[in-house]
């Protein structure tokens, strides 16, 4: 499985590149003691960071954690946060963290706030 995210996680890569945001990987996110996300892109204008999610079904759970360490990093490099997520034979959604439904241990994404999730074209505005 780490062998295919790692794989959606280029192709990612590669689209932010296509619409003129320089964008990177950030190794070993989540393995260390400060916040990192798994994307960290931008344009000289805007700047985003991806937390990457690929499942087969939803829902997609996440834990508080992850999601604070998101916007923590995202508060101090000036950047909006998001979850990326992909599932199979889809394209790419974007949903801002406000979106996501909140549960007793975390968040969730679920077939509704999935279905109304954005386009990378929506966050990116172009």
């Amino acid at each position: 499985m780490k062998r295919k995210g790692i794989y959606f996680e280029r192709d990612l890569l590669e689209r932010l590149w296509k619409h003129g945001f320089a964008a990177v990987r950030v190794a070993g996110s989540g393995a260390t003691y400060h916040p990192s996300p798994d994307i960290v892109a931008g344009n000289g204008l805007k700047f985003i960071a991806l937390e990457v999610k690929m499942r087969r079904n939803l829902p997609l759970y996440l834990s508080e954690n992850e999601v604070n360490q998101l916007v923590d990093f995202s508060r101090t490099f000036g950047a909006e946060p998001y979850l990326a997520l992909k599932l199979p034979r889809k394209d790419w959604k974007f949903l801002p963290l406000s979106d996501l439904k909140r549960t007793s241990r975390g968040y969730m994404v679920d077939e509704e706030n999935y279905l109304a999730a954005m386009k990378l074209e929506q966050i990116l505005g172009t």
